[in-house]
């Protein structure tokens, strides 16, 4: 099953994050995939903002994770891009990937494949120039963006 946006703003990939936060299911783990700067982080920074969590949600890349607790249902938002080289990344991740009462999003999931739960929805961003953006949710069950739009 497939479903595209196209947003034509930052503002409007931060819409559709506040209109998934609510809708995406308890312990769905979005992976998002797309080139730097094609607005992973964006869409993630909707997310947070729709569960209402007040800290500034930036890519995790230096820290790998964080978890935001203070907020409608828990967000925990990964970026795998520094684990590219290591080989064994059993550092437990695990235990946070598919929160059982929460979201989890992964940046660079492709790092950590191993780690990757069977039902999860791949979220693919193309930077399509200027601040166009196609966004295209992959998955088994994607009935939860049923009613979104941009």
């Amino acid at each position: 099953m497939e479903k595209v946006f196209t947003s034509k703003s930052q503002e409007e990939t931060i819409s559709l994050g506040e209109q998934l936060a609510h809708l995406i299911p308890n312990g769905t783990t979005l992976l998002l995939t797309g080139d730097l700067g094609a607005g992973k982080t964006t869409l993630v920074r909707g997310i947070g903002k729709g569960l209402h969590i007040k800290d500034v949600i930036q890519s995790p890349t230096f820290n790998i994770m964080k978890i935001y607790l203070k907020a409608d249902k828990p967000l925990i938002h990964i970026d795998a891009y520094r684990l590219a080289d290591i080989p064994n990344n059993d550092i437990g991740l695990d235990e946070y990937i598919g929160y059982e009462t929460g979201i989890t999003v992964i940046e660079w999931p492709n790092y950590i494949e191993n780690l990757i739960p069977k039902n999860h929805v791949e979220v693919t961003i193309v930077n399509l120039g200027d601040d166009n953006r196609k966004l295209t949710f992959k998955g088994d069950n994607l009935s939860f963006l049923e009613g979104v739009s941009l």
